[in-house]
């Protein structure tokens, strides 16, 4: 049974495998982080794991977000797995390039700013390249 323009009722369906992939991001990046901040020292190698284990928790917890960005904003073409889990991992490498810039205390709002303009920036760049790319119409020859 093919599935409408208008139609709804399969909509669970389609979110189940982005909320089942966002709880396991974030239940690795917790259960992770609480081990490291438990069992270890902040020397150089768990300081990498944490970096990590953030960029894990924070791309599980803007998963959903950006599923339902999409949803409601629909593009042309539409978005794909590979894009959402892009975008999310996006958000993952900004909050880490954030604590990171922190920890060596040289992080001000200015640069939080920049930085985050300049990953938009590079999506949007991506995303044009993707929707320039050739595809040719699938038309039967005479």
């Amino acid at each position: 049974m093919e599935q409408q323009p208008g139609d709804n009722s399969n909509q669970y369906y389609r979110f189940f495998p982005v909320f089942v992939t966002s709880l396991i991001l974030v239940a690795i990046g917790l259960v992770g982080l609480g081990a490291l901040f438990i069992f270890t020292v902040p020397t150089l190698g768990p300081r990498w794991l944490l970096f990590f284990l953030v960029t894990f928790l924070f791309s599980g917890i803007a998963l959903p977000v950006v599923y339902y960005l999409h949803k409601r904003f629909p593009s042309t073409p539409r978005v794909t797995p590979v894009i959402l889990v892009r975008e999310a991992l996006w958000f993952g490498v900004y909050v880490d390039l954030i604590l990171w810039l922190q920890l060596g205390k040289v992080l001000n709002s200015a640069l939080a700013i920049f930085i985050a303009v300049g990953l938009i920036l590079i999506e949007f760049l991506i995303r044009m390249r993707e929707r320039s790319r050739f595809s040719p119409d699938k038309t039967t020859h005479d």
